[in-house]
């Protein structure tokens, strides 16, 4: 799957170090996407334009971080039928109006929303979505969540045949 089919978003170019990481998945499955710095409060029509025209477009899905205030994410659920998935970015001077912002729409609005600086869970939650029409995707997925449980098993083997030995040395 290599066309353009999910939005990765943000607010300002300083929020591309935590949104690289819905990147980084959506490489790892083949998923195309396009990574765009678009502003709700700067650049609102611009805003408005790209959520409106995302499906004609041929996106199936947009990821949307935003820090501050975080009006990107749901004002772009707003003006688009596509799933929309928010990224509340946090920053040490920042407190968590990022995340505030995206769990408090009003009915109506669907917006997911991930944990703080969660861009990865993101990706892996679009992915799931594009599974649904995707049986290659789907195994590649399936794949993951085994390497998943299958580190966790050598991890329980690991520290049970001797706990203090994965401990960090001091």
């Amino acid at each position: 799957m290599s066309d353009v089919v999910v939005g990765i978003i943000m607010g300002s170019k300083s929020d591309l170090d935590v949104m690289s990481g819905a990147a980084a998945v959506l490489d790892r499955f083949g998923v195309g996407y396009e990574v765009r710095i678009i502003s709700a409060h700067r650049t609102p029509e611009e805003m408005m334009s790209y959520a409106a025209g995302a499906e004609g477009r041929g996106l199936k899905a947009i990821i949307a971080g935003a820090g501050g205030s975080a009006h990107l994410p749901g004002m772009t659920a707003s003006h688009t039928s596509l799933p929309v998935i928010a990224v509340p970015v946090k920053r040490d001077h920042h407190d968590h109006e990022a995340l505030w912002s995206s769990i408090k729409m009003p009915s109506g609005i669907p917006l997911a929303v991930v944990p703080e600086n969660g861009a990865d869970n993101a990706a892996l939650l679009v992915v799931r979505v594009l599974s649904l029409g995707d049986p290659a995707l789907a195994q590649q997925q399936a794949a993951f969540v085994e390497s998943l449980r299958a580190g966790v098993l050598r991890d329980d083997e690991a520290v049970r045949a001797d706990w203090k030995a994965m401990l960090p040395s001091t």
